[in-house]
């Protein structure tokens, strides 16, 4: 399905397109001019419908939502900020490769469960909106092929980020989105008609310029920048701390064994400030043994889930790894004895159970720990020795110190809480037109693409959301439209307009806005009230409109009704004037 604004459908038939709104952008240049941005003065002037969305951070989140909001309104100037390459984690990521999303989760709700921080709010409508199979066919339509691995990772057929980086970049320029890199947003406040004022420094010649935008978009990753900006536009910040790192291990033995790896295991994380019982403290999956310590997707995963309590802690803890998790602990020793039994005059190095699936040089790491030589003969090994071994075969401790890295993906947790933003649209509920992507905000996955797809999924809805506020603006002709509302009930509400207009729309969220004052006309860029349209059902055969709470600045409701006359006392649900005409998204 497409979602550009396409034009207003008239009940007589007859079309109004949409106009151009690129007519001038004051001395903000925007490509095919050739000219880079300038020094200039507060004041932007207005001309026509011009409304300016400005992105801060091109990694993966802030350039696929400029996409998405430039592809679903054409006429919105769309700028983005990156201090640095764009994209360059994407480029780094998956060992050059780039995971972009997991092809295994694509219910929503098993989906969510990958995400340490977010897990219960991603549960709603965030995935149904884009999840992984969207992310996939877009890449798809755009000339990267993928193929999904064996764990569910989803890598280009290329195996080279350069596909997806290329991708991205190619797409961003043939839209016409201006992508500004080498400076940094370092304040921004609002303006008393509703914009923003940012104020963007370029170092490396000491410049300073400032830029009016009408909307807003941080998706600046785990930076710095985009915690500040947040702050000073009225939210707060849950400290962020590393998440996704490999554990450092007290055992100058174990980095003897750097390389040897174990397809399944079973780890279990105990850190002595923590009381309660988290069951996501338990991983199974692949276990690495570095030269440092221990690493791969079960020890990532425990870094990711247990990542506050681990920070607290100053990295140190205990983990206990069963080796061989698909044999049951009262079936390890018999088949130890039997083993003894069978191959008595053999050295216990040279002659392990196969049961196991163990190598060679792990084997003699085990019986070191239990401080057996490898030249003993299986007969010569004791009993309460076979009872030791099961017990390091199950349950082995490793002490761990501190916190190691892993180079494919830079993972944090912390950032503006899921609280104060709406995941149906990304925007901010504490200032209009201000929305939020990816990393920058209070959400983290675990390895295997789910990152990035947190990032594509906000990146999307973010800017579906302003697109589509963008165009109805860029409809409406900039003119006054809404006039008054009154609410008749807390579960009903009116709008009168200079005509009856329906908004109708399928499997979409519609934005639209409408001044407060009682009388007069306002204009939907500066409007302080902003209603939240959700399609529903029908009720004989027309459209509906029921808001939830009308003293809400957000309204979630069922459909949209405006008629000409207002509905009668206590009725919840108005029908459609038969005067009236759609604003047609397709």
């Amino acid at each position: 399905m497409s979602f550009t604004l396409s034009r207003f459908l008239l009940p007589f038939g007859g079309s109004l397109q949409t106009a151009n709104i690129f007519s001038n952008y004051g001395r903000i240049l925007f490509p095919g001019r050739g000219v880079k941005f300038i020094a200039y003065s507060t004041a932007r002037t207005q001309q026509g419908n011009e409304q300016l969305l400005v992105v801060v951070g091109g990694g993966a989140a802030g350039i696929y939502g400029a996409i998405r909001a430039k592809t679903v309104a054409p006429h919105l100037g769309v700028v983005v900020i990156e201090k640095g390459k764009p994209l360059s984690k994407v480029k780094i990521s998956g060992g050059g490769r780039c995971n972009v999303t997991n092809g295994h989760c694509v219910d929503k709700m098993i989906l969510a469960e990958h995400y340490p921080r977010g897990n219960k709010e991603l549960r709603g409508s965030f995935f149904s909106t884009h999840g992984p199979w969207d992310t996939i066919s877009w890449f798809s339509d755009h000339g990267v092929e993928l193929k999904t691995e064996d764990d569910g990772r989803v890598f280009p057929v290329s195996d080279s980020s350069s596909s997806v980086v290329d991708c991205l970049l190619f797409e961003l320029k043939r839209i016409g989105v201006s992508l500004q890199t080498g400076k940094t947003v370092a304040n921004v406040s609002t303006t008393a008609g509703g914009k923003y004022l940012i104020k963007i420094e370029k170092r490396s010649i000491d410049f300073i310029e400032y830029v009016e935008a009408d909307y807003l978009l941080i998706a600046s990753g785990s930076s710095r920048q985009g915690y500040t900006l947040a702050t000073q536009l009225g939210h707060s910040v849950v400290d962020p701390v590393p998440s996704l790192f490999t554990f450092k291990i007290e055992d100058a033995q174990l980095a003897e064994l750097a390389g040897v790896s174990f397809p399944k295991v079973k780890a279990k994380l105990k850190l002595e400030n923590v009381r309660r019982q988290m069951p996501q403290l338990t991983q199974i999956g692949p276990m690495l043994i570095t030269h440092w310590g221990l690493s791969g997707p079960v020890i990532l995963r425990l870094s990711a889930w247990g990542a506050r309590d681990l920070f607290s802690s100053g990295y140190k803890g205990k983990l206990y790894v069963d080796f061989i998790p698909d044999l049951h602990l009262e079936d390890v020793k018999p088949i130890l004895l039997q083993h003894k039994d069978k191959f008595a005059k053999q050295k216990a190095l040279n002659s392990f159970p196969p049961d196991f699936g163990l190598v060679k040089r792990f084997w003699k790491y085990i019986l070191e720990r239990e401080d057996l030589s490898g030249d003993i003969l299986w007969a010569s090994v004791p009993n309460n020795s076979i009872i030791s071994l099961v017990s390091l075969l199950k349950q082995c401790p490793f002490g761990v110190k501190g916190k190691g890295q892993f180079k494919d993906e830079f993972v944090t947790a912390g950032g503006i809480p899921l609280s104060e933003i709406s995941l149906n649209t990304m925007e901010s509920r504490k200032q209009l037109k201000l929305f939020f992507a990816g990393e920058v905000l209070n959400v983290d996955g675990v390895t295997g693409g789910f990152n990035f797809q947190n990032a594509w999924s906000g990146g999307y809805i973010a800017g579906t959301t302003i697109g589509l506020l963008g165009g109805i603006f860029i409809a409406m002709g900039n003119r006054p439209f809404w006039r008054t509302f009154k609410g008749y009930s807390e579960t009903s509400m009116w709008l009168k307009t200079d005509r009856s207009i329906g908004l109708l729309v399928n499997e979409l969220h519609v934005l639209a806005s409408g001044n407060k004052e009682k009388d007069g006309g306002g204009y939907l860029s500066v409007a302080t009230y902003d209603f939240l349209f959700k399609v529903g059902g029908t009720r004989e055969g027309s459209p509906f409109f029921n808001s939830e709470d009308v003293n809400n600045l957000r309204v979630e409701t069922s459909g949209v009704i405006v008629g000409s006359s207002p509905p009668e006392t206590g009725r919840e649900k108005q029908q459609i004037d038969s005067d009236f005409f759609f604003l047609h998204l397709t």
